[in-house]
């Protein structure tokens, strides 16, 4: 009884010292008048967005991750004190279920357009909704937005800043994080052009690869590169074989999840006569980012350190 009394106390504490904040979650403006105190983050990139912020203590689980195969052993520590309520998409009940007072997630990334989860849904039942900043391209206009870039993760970063009412570790986090990366890619040699890249996600009879409005399209840029579809207005889609075969990219980028390994992905491209006058099989210039480092997270620094390098050779 004492220790809910002190729990309580320290609540409402917090709560007072908290300034109301709205942030913009896509087309929508979510005002929160305290910090969430139950929330449950969707995926592995989301949930690593959570942890790096401190904001365990702030949790009841998080949903969307061992059903695809995600789990590292450095994600693993990291949520270690956490129950993952689902590992898939999340249902309403289970979010209903874990009381949670909060949903970070995005479309595509726990909840479908359309779908029973949505910020919608969620609200009769006093679940805020912040929604992943990629991810808005699924309910905006395509054409009318900008191409993926680094300031997608860090505007992330920055308004669960705001929403947990820590926005001064967010801000020393993005500034580390860019510091380091201008110094990384500084010290590197310039390159003679930018190399042509392809995102290599999954499939065989038609890759799903990332547009312009995916994150690899940001991290090759990043990096130095260019997404052979950096003109696609589509974040994370399938393509026919064709447009990789007519832009013959230099370097494939493949991401590695789920239960077809990223060595099975390279030889299927290097064991297809269809794909043997490309430059980059001719030349084995393939390049293995986990999926933790191709979507939105705080790995990302780590991907384009890793591009970079794979751009001049190293």
């Amino acid at each position: 009884m004492k220790l809910s009394l002190t729990t309580a106390i320290l609540s409402v504490a917090a709560a007072s010292a908290f300034a109301q904040t709205t942030v913009q979650s896509c087309d929508r403006a979510v005002t929160f008048e305290a910090p969430p105190q139950a929330a449950v983050s969707n995926d592995i990139n989301l949930t690593e967005m959570m942890l790096v912020l401190g904001l365990t203590d702030h949790m009841v689980g998080y949903t969307g991750v061992s059903g695809w195969n995600k789990l590292d052993e450095t994600m693993r520590a990291g949520v270690a004190e956490l129950p993952e309520l689902s590992e898939q998409y999340p249902s309403k009940e289970v979010l209903i279920g874990a009381d949670a007072d909060f949903y970070f997630a995005g479309w595509n990334y726990g909840m479908r357009v359309g779908g029973e989860v949505t910020p919608e849904t969620l609200a009769p039942f006093g679940i805020a909704v912040y929604e992943l900043t990629e991810s808005c391209i699924h309910v905006g206009q395509e054409g009318d937005k900008t191409a993926s870039s680094m300031d997608d993760l860090y505007t992330d970063l920055r308004n669960l800043g705001a929403i947990f009412g820590v926005s001064d570790r967010a801000e020393s986090l993005i500034a580390g994080y860019q510091a380091d990366l201008a110094t990384f890619l500084a010290e590197l040699p310039p390159l003679p052009d930018a190399p042509r890249v392809f995102v290599y996600d999954s499939g065989e009879d038609a890759p799903f690869t990332a547009g312009r409005y995916a994150m690899p399209n940001a991290l090759i840029a990043a990096a130095g590169g260019v997404n052979i579809l950096d003109d696609l207005d589509k974040s994370w889609t399938t393509v026919g074989w064709e447009a990789v075969v007519d832009a013959n990219p230099e370097i494939i980028v493949i991401v590695n999840y789920g239960e077809v390994t990223a060595a099975q992905k390279r030889d299927f491209m290097m064991n297809n006569p269809a794909f043997a006058d490309l430059d980059a099989v001719k030349n084995d210039r393939f390049v293995v980012l986990e999926y933790v480092e191709a979507t939105p997270g705080p790995r990302n620094i780590l991907a384009v350190k890793t591009l970079a390098a794979a751009f001049r050779g190293n």
